[in-house]
């Protein structure tokens, strides 16, 4: 299991408490429905682009937690980096390198008390199962796939071809490495923080 900090434009050690991360901007027309907020593990088709204009604020302390090395996963990995370069967000990683490692790297990134843990690499769909719903007060942000029953600290952003839910339910026939491109997980990752930065958790986001 490997710990690594990068894009820290802030400067940011997080050594120190820092203040409660905040929404810069407003969710676009069309992300959901006002009148009627979608439920827990509810779905949500977002208009496209309907997140643009939602930032967070300095400082966002996130943690990218990774497993694996399959093409989808090294996208996805390169999606969240590139996402946080251009937020100044201060990004730390933490990678589990085999099966031993994935329940203590998920205790890892908690324990670096970000304020969100983006996870990716379907590896880690089943441990966040099993963890996720004792540690309501961290919120996560899983890309490129979804819990089956996640509760109300986990929110996904998914699309058609990248919704693997776990071993139980087998690989989905709508499985598509080829889906994962570097412009469908950007917006993932966007689509995502935006919805968590609004308070809209515990969803799933299709950006089909």
């Amino acid at each position: 299991m490997a710990v690594l900090a990068g894009g820290c434009g802030a400067g940011d050690d997080w050594s120190q408490p820092h203040a409660k991360p905040t929404a810069i901007g407003t969710l676009g027309a069309g992300f959901f429905d006002p009148k009627a907020p979608p439920a827990p593990e509810a779905s949500i088709a977002p208009r496209p682009g309907s997140w643009d204009d939602v930032h967070p604020s300095k400082g966002y302390r996130v943690v990218l937690l990774t497993a694996g090395e399959d093409a989808p996963t090294r996208t996805l990995v390169d999606a969240v980096t590139k996402w946080a370069e251009e937020e100044d967000a201060s990004l730390k990683t933490v990678k589990a390198t085999d099966s031993s490692h994935y329940i203590p790297s998920i205790t890892k990134a908690m324990n670096l008390a970000p304020d969100l843990i983006v996870c990716v690499g379907n590896h880690l769909v089943d441990p966040l199962a099993l963890v996720t719903a004792n540690h309501l007060d961290q919120q996560f942000l899983v890309v490129g796939a979804e819990l089956a029953e996640p509760t109300a600290n986990v929110t996904a952003a998914d699309w058609t071809g990248a919704s693997f839910r776990g071993e139980g339910l087998g690989m989905p026939d709508a499985y598509d490495p080829a889906t994962f491109t570097p412009e469908r997980a950007g917006r993932a990752i966007r689509a995502g923080v935006a919805a968590v930065l609004n308070r809209l958790t515990g969803i799933v986001i299709r950006i089909d």
